[in-house]
């Protein structure tokens, strides 16, 4: 039986687990490893440390879908909606820009779970805390080394991580790409941003007219959620959670300072702009280093290979674009590339 290791548990490691599932005739085992200690990659989801039933998505916030890739992908928007993983956002986010014949579309659950529907569809065996450090050749297999445990080997290798991350791994990897792959994998760059979650005690009123909010005129904040509105969910049990990015431009200039002071100069901006906010019960702030693709490695669409026997491939939206749509194009593009070995 071919073992076949994906690193990232995020939307494209994920689906091209639940595509390799479904589409190998021979028996495979599949493993998931990702360094974070829950599912979704830079689409998570977070529950207060007070009440879990409150969560908040501090990645993506809602999925646009264009005409072309509603016909395109139409199977994976249809087993969503079916499933109830999504359903159209009907809140107002004001400040959106809306292109003809757009839909838009939130998680009722929580975005993260499109990324556990595809994992349970897998069937595959998910670790997390596994940080990859090393991949070496070892008898026609990948010997995979991460930070905990002991070395595992490998018939197939997809790496679904951020393109910088697959550019730090060390071993036989570094010498596996040719000039010309390293020059594609080094163009790929991405924008940074923090993103911050407030939760608050059940029955507290955000009176404002939104669930969710575009600022323009604000050198700290881009976007604000009320989370539990934009997926309307009202509860006399459950606290709103509120939702905060950062414009790029501050997240650069602040990627590396402290979560806590970045923390607090996120409060003051947002002070200025919803003065009467309660205190939170709960926060979380998230750095992205890795926010969304502003350049995709070029001539190599939806995945590159690095490797044919073994077979090692990379994927993900460093190869597409950093929404949906380009992550479903990823995966398939991966599935295509192993389609001969499963």
């Amino acid at each position: 039986m071919a073992r076949v290791l994906i690193v990232g548990a995020g939307l494209t490691g994920s689906l091209c687990a639940a595509l390799l599932r479904r589409a190998a005739s021979r028996p495979l085992h599949l493993t998931v490893w990702d360094k974070a200690e829950d599912p979704g990659g830079r689409m998570p989801t977070i529950s207060c440390t007070h009440n879990p039933q409150c969560t908040a998505d501090l990645g993506a916030q809602y999925i646009t879908c264009a005409p072309y890739y509603a016909k395109k992908h139409r199977s994976f928007y249809d087993e969503l909606l079916a499933h109830g993983i999504l359903k159209p956002l009907t809140s107002p986010i004001e400040g959106m820009v809306v292109k003809e014949g757009d839909c838009n579309f939130v998680a009722p659950q929580g975005v993260s779970s499109i990324i556990k529907h595809y994992l349970k569809e897998s069937g595959a065996d998910i670790y997390f805390r596994q940080c990859v450090t090393q991949i070496n050749l070892r008898n026609d297999k990948w010997e995979v080394s991460s930070e905990t445990g002991p070395p595992e080997q490998f018939d197939l290798l997809v790496l679904t991580m951020p393109v910088p991350q697959i550019l730090q791994l060390q071993g036989d990897i570094v010498n596996l790409t040719s000039e010309c792959q390293r020059q594609q994998l080094e163009s790929v760059s991405y924008s940074s941003r923090y993103a911050l979650g407030l939760f608050y005690e059940a029955g507290t009123k955000i009176d404002v007219p939104w669930a969710g909010q575009y600022i323009t005129s604000n050198p700290c904040i881009r976007f604000i959620s009320i989370d539990n509105k934009k997926r309307n969910i009202e509860s006399s049990e459950v606290g709103p959670s509120l939702v905060i990015h950062t414009t790029v431009p501050f997240g650069v200039a602040h990627l590396e300072h402290r979560l806590e002071d970045v923390q607090e100069l996120i409060f003051q901006q947002l002070n200025s702009i919803l003065p009467s906010l309660p205190q939170p019960v709960d926060t979380k702030c998230q750095k992205w280093r890795y926010s969304q693709v502003t350049s995709a490695a070029v001539n190599c669409p939806g995945q590159m290979t690095l490797h044919r026997r073994p077979f090692l491939v990379c994927g993900g939206d460093g190869f597409t674009q950093s929404n949906f749509d380009g992550c479903i194009t990823s995966a398939l593009c991966v599935l295509e590339a192993l389609r001969s070995h499963i």
